[in-house]
């Protein structure tokens, strides 16, 4: 069962106070949400990826004052470093903008990790929005954070996290229709978006912990 943000609260000040157990129960408990924020938006290097943004979280632990729920702090990292590797890897003069950029062309393909065409056609749709809008519907499907927490990953206010999160579906339905490889395919993934979108969260937990 999933502790609640009291309970990360209650660890984060038992690890700052020296206790490692406390630390470690706590990168137990979101390792498989940060392995998920990372499965579809890059190629290889994901075990580097989750490794640097648990590392910053260690570093970084002083920072986190219960403003914000632990979970919506350690993403904003997981965010971060995102970004810095996207960063890495295009090397060019120009600066990217994760509002227009997309995962599909930054990044390698990620091996398949869903079984039913609905699903696989999810994940491509989503890694076909700008990084932002993407990093957003994820977190929301998948994570369950909230409007404000999702705001803190993104540095938002909490009315333009809202509009981030409203947007980011109204362009997956257009990257949908886009996609799709017929009406009934189409018609069966819009129908039931949400259903999908949780399925998939399960599929993806499986592949990230290598099942």
């Amino acid at each position: 069962m999933a502790a609640g943000a009291d309970d990360d609260g209650a660890l984060v000040d038992a690890w700052r106070s020296g206790d490692r157990a406390a630390g470690k129960r706590l990168f137990e408990r979101h390792y498989a949400g940060v392995a998920r924020f990372f499965r579809n938006k890059v190629g290889e290097g994901e075990a580097d990826l989750i490794q640097r943004t648990f590392l910053a979280c260690l570093e970084g632990r002083e920072r986190f004052r219960g403003e914000a729920s632990f979970r919506g702090y350690l993403f904003a990292i997981a965010y971060k470093v995102l970004c810095k590797h996207y960063r890495e890897r295009r090397r060019g003069p120009e600066a990217l903008d994760f509002e227009v950029e997309c995962a599909h062309t930054l990044s390698s393909p990620t091996q398949a990790l869903a079984a039913r065409q609905e699903q696989r056609l999810l994940l491509l749709a989503l890694r076909r929005l700008p990084v932002d809008h993407q990093v957003a519907l994820e977190l929301h499907y998948w994570e369950g954070l909230t409007a404000a927490e999702i705001g803190v990953v993104l540095d938002l206010p909490l009315g333009t996290a809202k509009t981030r999160i409203r947007r980011g579906r109204a362009l997956l339905e257009l990257q949908l229709q886009s996609i799709a490889e017929s009406p009934e395919l189409l018609h069966s993934t819009l129908a039931n978006l949400e259903g999908w979108a949780r399925q998939l969260r399960a599929r993806v937990l499986g592949e990230a912990d290598g099942g």
